[in-house]
């Protein structure tokens, strides 16, 4: 290394202001792997440690939409070798001992730890994580692109192909914004009949060109009623935690219909029970998803020709840009 520290960005005291600093350089540990972060994206996830919740520690560098490449590696490291092009992304590592990593779902294991919240992530030049959490970032995809694929691309890609929908299936997306965007392009690649769901009609001609086939404003009415009389829905994906859209998006759904939930509220979901029952309809939510499927889904995003919309911001300007993020079109990225 030509320097022993690092720029980085902290959260220092619950609910106030990040705050950029100077922190030695990680060294990577027995099975840890140092990256040299070249972009990472800015998700709502950071209030978990902003607020001090989960059991964070303070301080801690936030960041979990981290692409870069690999810088040195520690111990018994075998998959990975300095110069390669990885990103990491929510979900830090599994036990591989827990009953559910036993089972293949590294996902829900019950030691998993959280980028940016079980230790430092990747609003800093340089981050160390275990070799597990490490993606392999296809040669077509640059730094700011692969960034948001680790959380908002994941997470859309991952619902949309376990949301039991087919070929020619109708499926919505709402909320057109850093997930939604990605949604729509992932679910119109995998070809299904495309229902993009904002309030407002700002967004309308933006959904049809990443492939939206239909077009519903939430102001003008039911969003569930308006999708109902198109068909109805196989699947929704909502990327909105707003609990009374949520409800209402369920009476949108076909028989046997799933409404996904991946972004949520801070109030409960009001569930017609007749709904679920009369139609065999389900409320359902889906959780990010482990290194393997991050690869998978930039690797199809390569493939397809899906992109996020970016904007670049200099790590310096991470607290504005946090600030800022639902302004952004569509995607925030810092670069360190």
């Amino acid at each position: 290394m030509s320097t022993s520290t690092m720029k980085a960005v902290q959260v220092v005291e619950v609910g106030e202001p990040f705050v950029v600093g100077e922190l030695p350089v990680p060294e990577p540990g027995p099975d840890q792997v140092r990256v040299r972060v070249r972009a990472c994206g800015v998700c709502g996830g950071e209030n978990i440690v902003r607020y001090g919740l989960l059991g964070v520690r303070l301080p801690r560098v936030p960041g979990h939409e981290i692409a870069g490449e690999v810088d040195a590696v520690g111990p018994g490291v075998i998959t990975w070798k300095p110069g390669d092009r990885v990103g990491i992304g929510w979900h830090g590592g599994s036990c591989h001992v827990c009953d559910p990593c036993r089972r293949g779902d590294f996902t829900n294991c019950a030691e998993g730890r959280i980028v940016g919240v079980s230790y430092d992530g990747g609003y800093a030049e340089y981050v160390v994580a275990p070799q597990d959490a490490l993606a392999r970032i296809p040669d077509q995809l640059s730094y700011e692109e692969a960034g948001p694929l680790m959380c908002a691309g994941i997470t859309t890609f991952n619902a949309l192909r376990h949301c039991a929908a087919g070929p020619g299936d109708t499926v919505a997306v709402q909320g057109i914004g850093g997930l939604g965007h990605l949604a729509v392009q992932f679910a119109d690649k995998m070809g299904f009949r495309t229902v993009a769901i904002n309030r407002g009609r700002a967004k309308e001609d933006v959904s049809r060109r990443l492939g939206a086939d239909e077009y519903i404003a939430s102001d003008e009415g039911s969003a569930g009623e308006a999708l109902a009389k198109l068909g109805g829905a196989v699947a929704v994906i909502s990327t909105a935690g707003h609990s009374p859209s949520q409800a209402d998006l369920l009476q949108g759904l076909a028989p046997n219909g799933r409404l996904v939930v991946i972004a949520t509220g801070q109030d409960p979901i009001q569930v017609d029970p007749e709904l679920l029952v009369f139609g065999r309809r389900a409320l359902a939510g889906w959780y990010s998803g482990h290194a393997k499927d991050s690869e998978e889904a930039m690797a199809f995003a390569a493939l397809k020709g899906i992109r996020p919309m970016v904007e670049t911001h200099p790590l310096d300007d991470a607290e504005n840009t946090f600030q800022n993020m639902g302004k952004a079109r569509y995607r925030a990225v810092l670069l360190p």
